[in-house]
């Protein structure tokens, strides 16, 4: 494995690891590791860094939806065009084109489920290429980006045998 994917590895886990201390880890100076992680900045294999947070144990209110998009691809462009048109909302988080019965996968955030549902009716829904979509709200998560969200609840009682 290159040095490359060995620092991509460990960044995709934990973004905010220090560069000195992935320089001990990978047994290299710091200046190899920061001169690569600039080139792939550049190059666009680094495409952000962000951060994971568990909205439920905070008072904002965040509302996520899968929705399911079939669309009719365009003659020369394929789906690379309703893709665009359909990422540039400020509301939607990713597209991406899926197999199956749907075409594309559109992740969105609003406020409300009014506000989600909207947004799919009066945006998505009507746009050319778009024959149909299925809406599916995110209740719970339990996992994201590989990461446990929440803690179990533990039974601190002891235990009592006879």
């Amino acid at each position: 494995m290159s040095m490359r994917e060995q620092i991509l590895l460990i960044i995709e886990k934990n973004s905010r690891m220090d560069l000195h201390e992935l320089a001990i880890i990978l047994g290299v100076e710091e200046a190899v590791i920061v001169n690569e992680m600039e080139q792939m900045e550049n190059e666009g294999v680094i495409c952000g860094y962000h951060t994971l947070i568990d909205w439920e144990k905070t008072s904002v209110e965040k509302v996520n939806a899968l929705i399911e998009v079939r669309v009719t691809p365009q003659r020369g462009k394929g789906f690379d065009s309703i893709a665009e048109r359909i990422y540039k909302y400020p509301e939607v988080h990713a597209v991406y084109l899926i197999s199956g019965g749907f075409d594309l996968l559109v992740t969105l955030e609003g406020k409300t489920l009014k506000e989600v549902s909207q947004f799919v009716s009066e945006k998505l829904a009507i746009l050319d290429s778009v024959i149909s979509t299925a809406t599916h709200f995110i209740l719970k998560k339990y996992k994201d980006h590989g990461t446990v969200l929440g803690t179990k609840d533990v039974d601190e009682r002891m235990q009592v045998t006879p």
